[in-house]
């Protein structure tokens, strides 16, 4: 699989090209579900669809429908809303991260401002609700309960570990809710409104919860060694805006440990990390010293081990090019550079 390819599994040729012609309806649903007779909400509800994505989440659902009855119209429906439910996050996200870049484009708030970029990003919720009240009160319940989640990650990221609380444990119970609760929800959708057993439902949501944290985690690698041509965003961005990441609480974690003998190398970059990253050459200096850390190769194995534990859940499901193809994904998720 390729990074310009990571949202299609590597499966073999009937089911790829089934999944190819669902994803080209779900652009073509999701693309007029952002459509609005106001001008400015039209123009900036369109921002981020037309700069593109991997759409991973709308694969999620489609390829585990590929476990029941695919066709059924409600799949569409719900890929539609799980990718809504994700921009709108992305709008409001860069506003509380000072992004300036997303998906290789300026982000809504270097555009419009906060409080367009922030309205926009409600006005697609709705989209989204309109979408999935379409669906059933089960439905709505599930959506609504993964937005809970989504909010809860976000809250918690945003006001850090209470006092004694494991920084590490504190992480990722945020990626679980602010990451990985959608792909779960992406999971669950696509066996569900496709008439899989329950049991089914259940397997390929376990599945999902596990891959956002991997997913999560490598991205953490990525924003440190990948170049941002490639990922569309500012390396080091969280770095900058003092976001929590893996590899720096390893890194706290690793000095906190070893106490007055941590190594002198290892607290000076703390001390750079914790310093005034506000000019871009400072922020290259800081991306550059932890991206040759140890801490980034142990974000990497976390990640692995996280992919691996989603693959696990997989068991229960038959052998066949479906189960085949979400081992690809997770594979994918942890291996990309971008």
């Amino acid at each position: 699989m390729t990074n310009a390819s990571i949202g299609m599994p590597d499966v073999d040729g009937e089911l790829s090209e089934t999944l190819v012609r669902r994803l080209a309806l779900v652009e073509e649903r999701l693309r007029d579900s952002v459509t609005n007779a106001d001008t400015l909400a039209d123009t900036a509800s369109r921002h981020l669809v037309n700069a593109g994505g991997k759409r991973l989440r709308p694969m999620l659902v489609l390829l585990t429908a590929e476990l029941g009855e695919a066709s059924r119209p409600e799949v569409i429906d719900a890929a539609v809303v799980v990718e809504l439910t994700h921009l709108a996050t992305l709008y409001h996200d860069d506003v509380m991260d000072s992004a300036p870049l997303r998906r290789g484009a300026p982000a809504a708030h270097e555009v419009w401002g906060n409080s367009v970029a922030i309205l926009t990003g409600d006005l697609l919720f709705a989209r989204a609700s309109r979408t999935v009240a379409g669906l059933g009160p089960e439905a709505v319940r599930l959506q609504a309960e993964t937005f809970e989640r989504l909010c809860l990650g976000q809250l918690h990221e945003t006001v850090g570990p209470s006092r004694g609380e494991d920084p590490v444990q504190h992480y990722l119970r945020v990626l679980s809710d602010k990451t990985a609760s959608l792909l779960a929800t992406s999971a669950r959708f696509g066996a569900k409104f496709a008439g899989c057993r329950p049991e089914v439902v259940e397997t390929v949501a376990g599945y999902g919860e596990k891959l956002g944290v991997a997913f999560q985690l490598a991205d953490d690698v990525i924003d440190l060694t990948s170049d941002g041509v490639l990922t569309g965003k500012t390396p080091g961005t969280d770095l900058r805006e003092r976001v929590p990441t893996m590899p720096v609480l390893l890194l706290r974690s690793r000095i906190a440990a070893a106490g007055v003998a941590a190594s002198r190398e290892d607290v000076e970059l703390l001390g750079l990390l914790d310093g005034d990253l506000a000019s871009d050459a400072d922020l290259e200096r800081a991306v550059g010293a932890l991206r040759t850390h140890a801490v980034v190769e142990e974000t990497r194995a976390q990640a692995i081990a996280w992919a691996r534990a989603a693959v696990a859940e997989l068991e229960p499901l038959p052998d066949g090019p479906v189960r085949a193809a979400l081992v690809s994904f997770a594979d994918a998720l942890v291996d990309r550079t971008a």
